[in-house]
């Protein structure tokens, strides 16, 4: 093909002139484009004379200033640009005209449909991705919207995807057509995550001398990289939660996501929701679209579920059968999507003695306890009182620009004796509260715990005053009830009751009903 560029004055008639030096020869022209001041023209090869022939004439024509050759017409220059643009995102890009016809599809489009770009263009929107689908709103109501959650069906199965779209309008403002961005909801999540992620934490961070810590930390290391299932336990404050999050730093699924929750903080209710999300309109004000469940966020990663041992009873039989069957389903749906989730759970409570007072289901511990991990408490390991102690007080010291803090040795010495019954977390704070409410350099136990703690304390020591002898049975429920009160003065709720007296709530609330204490609440 050749292609000129005519430079031309602006005068009436001039493309006129052009066009009937072509017709004289019955020369076709294939296409033409024509801006102030210039002409472009596409037409068939032609022989060197005729050429030549062709260029003189136009060249006497008046007002023609100049002709040169040009590899691309400018309308085709803007479409190998916007095809460039098109190919090179990944996002899926459709565009529709005003009969809602699909007009324009870009390659990533096609992997989002399942189907080849051919068998998609002159088909009719709402056939393709649905009846009720964003771009169609856009087109009949002239609206923008964004970031709308979308599922589309294909031959391989139902697709999830955000997307935002725009209405096309002519030059008075009449809309002609629409166009949608689609973005892979995964690649969402994955975006999400790496502007959002805290800083990981690794085994390198977790700070120990014992062989005990060590002989739990091979054995973390080493479940790291399966797929399986990790149960951790311990006591309140021995760093649970660091374990989960050193494991999944080490697995092959470092770069997706790590979704914590504890299960144990929320409403039974919105505990559930929060695990699998819902579908539009299954609650009143519930967000429009739906919502969607960790499991979902937590997609090809990590989904931490701390204090599983206050999973209610229902839940604990979905979770049951999300780790049987790997598909969850949103509350008030229907449909069941795969995920590719590994599960850590940690629980401070007795699961084995749960299970025997019927708290616990007996399938799902078995399910969770794939890999048991057990943090021995900090009692139990007192050769790494000292190396926290400092670790701590150099990061706290370093904070409030105090590097040169120490812990006196009489101090020390009462780190070492002390029981520890709230573990890693009790010491970290301890050091911190030293650290900011000290006025010198020198830490002392009176900084470390200003309330006068006992060192000596023991939660398997506790004194009963029996004041006459009775039957085994009235002495306990004696006993009980008094603790039940005990604990009432300084607790609201059964959840933070059953934390102390570590039971289950729901054995508090049975408890509490048992003795009538349950109007105290």
């Amino acid at each position: 093909m050749v292609r000129w560029r005519i430079t031309t004055d602006n005068r009436v008639g001039m493309v006129y002139d052009v066009l009937r030096v072509f017709a004289e020869e019955a020369i076709s022209i294939i296409a033409m484009e024509v801006v102030p001041e210039q002409i472009h023209l596409k037409f068939q090869e032609l022989d060197q004379g005729t050429i030549e022939k062709q260029w003189q004439r136009l060249c006497n024509i008046p007002g023609v200033y100049k002709i040169d050759y040009v590899e691309v017409m400018p309308q085709e220059e803007k479409e190998q640009q916007l095809r460039t643009v098109l190919n090179s995102i990944s996002e899926g890009i459709i565009a529709i005209n005003r009969e809602g016809l699909i007009t324009t599809l870009n390659p990533a489009s096609e992997h989002i449909f399942r189907r080849p770009i051919d068998d998609l263009l002159s088909k009719p929107v709402q056939e393709v991705l649905g009846v009720e689908v964003p771009i169609m709103s856009s087109l009949r109501n002239g609206k923008s919207y964004d970031n709308q959650e979308m599922l589309i069906d294909t031959p391989r199965g139902q697709s999830h995807y955000l997307t935002s779209g725009r209405p096309i309008m002519d030059e008075q403002g009449n809309v002609i057509g629409a166009v949608a961005v689609m973005k892979d909801i995964d690649q969402v999540r994955q975006l999400i995550y790496k502007m959002t992620r805290p800083s990981m934490i690794t085994f390198d961070d977790i700070q120990f001398q014992s062989k005990s810590m060590e002989r739990v930390i091979k054995l973390a290391q080493r479940a790291a990289v399966s797929n399986s299932t990790i149960l951790i336990k311990g006591e309140s404050g021995t760093g649970k939660e660091l374990f989960a999050r050193a494991i999944h730093v080490a697995s092959q699924r470092h770069d997706k996501p790590f979704v914590p929750i504890n299960c144990g903080a929320l409403p039974d209710s919105l505990l559930e929701s929060e695990l699998f999300g819902y579908e539009e309109g299954t609650f009143t004000g519930g967000r429009k679209g739906g919502k969607q469940g960790l499991f979902e966020l937590a997609k090809d990663g990590t989904l931490f579920l701390d204090e599983i041992g206050e999973l209610p009873t229902h839940l604990q039989v979905k979770l049951l059968r999300v780790l049987q069957e790997g598909k969850v389903r949103r509350v008030g749906g229907s449909n069941e999507q795969a995920i590719n989730v590994r599960i850590i759970a940690a629980t401070n409570k007795d699961l084995e003695k749960m299970i025997q007072l019927r708290e616990f289901r007996e399938d799902l511990y078995y399910r969770l306890n794939v890999i048991p991990i057990n943090i021995p408490p900090l009692r139990e390991r007192k050769e790494d009182v000292i190396i926290l102690s400092n670790y701590f007080l150099e990061r706290f010291s370093s904070e409030i620009g105090k590097p040169d803090m120490q812990i006196a040795d009489d101090a020390l010495g009462d780190l070492l004796k002390f029981n520890w019954p709230g573990n890693v977390r009790e010491l970290r704070n301890a050091i911190e509260r030293a650290v900011h409410l000290t006025n010198g350099e020198q830490i002392t136990w009176a900084d470390l715990f200003p309330e006068d703690v006992n060192l000596n304390t023991d939660k398997s020591s506790i004194e009963v005053k029996i004041n006459q002898i009775t039957d085994l049975e009235t002495a306990v429920a004696a006993a009980e009830q008094a603790l039940l009160h005990k604990v009432l003065e300084e607790y609201n709720g059964s959840r933070q009751m059953g934390e102390v007296l570590g039971v289950s709530h729901t054995t508090v609330l049975n408890k509490l009903k048992k003795y009538g204490l349950i109007h105290n609440m």
